[in-house]
C-alpha cells in the first residue's frame, strides 16, 4: 500500500533512494501508529452461586460488577430457593445498571446425603427484585461452553448441585472449560474466628459438604482446577473498611448496604458482624493472580464431605495463603472507585 502511494511521487521528482527510503520508514511508521491497539481480550465468566445467604457471595457480585477485564457471560443460581436468588440478582443488577448479564436459575437443593441450609438472610432484598424467566443452570452453562469452547471459566461460589448435573447430563462439553476457579474445602486448616487463634485441622467446608457427590464429579472430571479452600479465603472486612466501602455512596455499594444489615439483621448464632470475604477471594485471583500462588496438589473428597490431599497426578492448583494487602488493594480500589 506505501509503495504504491510512493510510486506517483518518485516519477514525478528526482529523489535519490535513500531518501526514498526514509519517507517511506516513516510512512509505515505512521500507518502502524494509526492501526487500532487491540486491549488485552477479558476473561469470560460464568458465576455460579448462592447469593442471598452469607454476604461474601453479595461482596464477590460487586468485585466482579467494578472489574472491567471480566466478562460475565451469565450467572447461575446454585442450593435452596434457587428462584429468589434468582430474583435477588435481579434487583442488584437492574439498580446497579448491569441488565445485560443473563440470570438462570439452578436447582432447587436441600442436601446431600444430609440437608445443609443457612438461613436466607437477604431475602426481604431479594423479594423486591422482579421474577426472571426460568432458564435452566444446566442448561445454560451447557450451552454457553458448546458455544465458546476453552474460553470460559466457571466461577464456582456455592455447593456444587448445578456442576455436578452438568458434569453428569455431558461431561464431554463440561470437559470444553478453560477452568473452574472455585472457592470450597479445607485442605490443611479449617475454620477459626481470628487470626490470631491457632488454625484448627482441616474442616468439612460448607460448599463441600452440602452437596459431596457434586464436588466428587468436578474433582475427577478431567477440568483445570483453581481451589481456594478456608486455608486461604477467611479475610475479614474490618470496621474501618467496612464503613468505608458502605458510606460510600455508589449504586454498587448502597445495595451492599442494604445486603449487609439485613444479613446482620438475620438470626445467626454463630455469626459476628464481621464478614468474612470467602467467595471474594478467587475474584481477586482473576484479576491479579499474584493474590496467592497455587500448589499443584491432588485433591481427594471423601463421603464425609472433607477435602483430602492424597498422592498421586494433582487434579487442581490449591491456594493455601493469600497476600491478604494485594487483596485489599484491589477489593477497596475497586469498590470506591466511582466506574470499573
Amino acid at each position: 500500500m506505501v509503495s504504491s502511494f510512493l510510486r506517483p511521487l518518485r516519477r514525478a521528482l528526482p529523489v535519490p533512494g535513500p531518501v526514498i527510503g526514509l519517507v517511506l520508514a516513516l510512512a509505515l511508521s505512521c500507518v502502524m501508529q494509526a492501526s487500532p491497539v487491540h486491549a488485552a481480550e477479558r476473561q469470560k465468566v460464568i458465576v455460579d452461586m448462592d447469593i442471598g445467604d452469607d454476604i461474601d457471595d453479595s461482596f464477590a457480585l460487586a468485585l466482579l460488577l467494578q472489574s472491567p477485564e471480566i466478562e460475565i457471560v451469565g450467572i447461575t443460581t446454585a442450593w435452596g430457593d434457587t428462584a429468589l436468588r434468582a430474583q435477588l440478582l435481579e434487583r442488584m443488577l437492574r439498580e446497579t445498571g448491569h441488565t445485560g448479564i443473563p440470570v438462570a436459575q439452578g436447582i432447587a437443593s436441600t442436601g446431600y446425603p444430609q440437608p445443609i441450609m443457612q438461613p436466607f438472610t437477604q431475602a426481604r432484598y431479594a423479594r423486591r427484585g422482579q421474577p426472571v424467566a426460568n432458564v435452566p443452570a444446566v442448561d445454560f452453562m451447557l450451552d454457553q461452553i458448546r458455544r465458546q469452547p476453552g474460553q470460559i471459566t466457571l466461577l464456582a461460589l456455592g455447593p456444587l448441585t448445578n456442576v455436578g448435573a452438568a458434569i453428569q447430563h455431558d461431561a464431554a462439553t463440561f470437559g470444553k472449560l478453560k477452568q473452574v476457579v472455585m472457592m470450597g474445602g479445607s485442605v490443611r486448616s479449617g475454620y477459626r474466628k481470628s487470626q490470631y487463634v491457632p488454625a484448627r485441622p482441616a474442616d468439612k467446608e460448607y460448599n463441600i459438604a452440602s452437596d459431596v457427590k457434586g464436588a466428587q464429579q468436578l474433582f475427577a472430571s478431567g477440568v483445570p482446577i483453581v481451589m481456594m479452600p478456608v486455608d486461604s479465603t477467611q479475610i475479614r472486612l474490618d470496621e474501618v473498611e467496612r464503613n468505608a466501602l458502605l458510606g460510600h455512596g455508589s449504586p454498587v455499594t448502597d445495595a451492599l448496604a442494604l445486603m449487609y444489615h439485613q444479613w446482620i439483621d438475620a438470626y445467626q448464632p454463630w455469626a459476628s458482624n464481621m464478614p468474612s470475604l470467602f467467595d471474594v477471594v478467587p475474584v481477586a485471583w482473576l484479576i491479579d493472580p499474584a493474590v496467592c500462588t497455587n500448589t499443584p496438589l491432588r485433591i481427594v473428597v471423601t463421603d464425609d464431605g472433607y477435602t483430602r490431599e492424597a498422592a498421586g497426578k494433582p487434579n487442581a492448583a490449591v491456594c493455601l495463603a493469600s497476600d491478604q494487602k494485594r487483596f485489599f488493594d484491589i477489593f477497596m480500589g475497586r469498590l470506591l472507585a466511582d466506574k470499573p
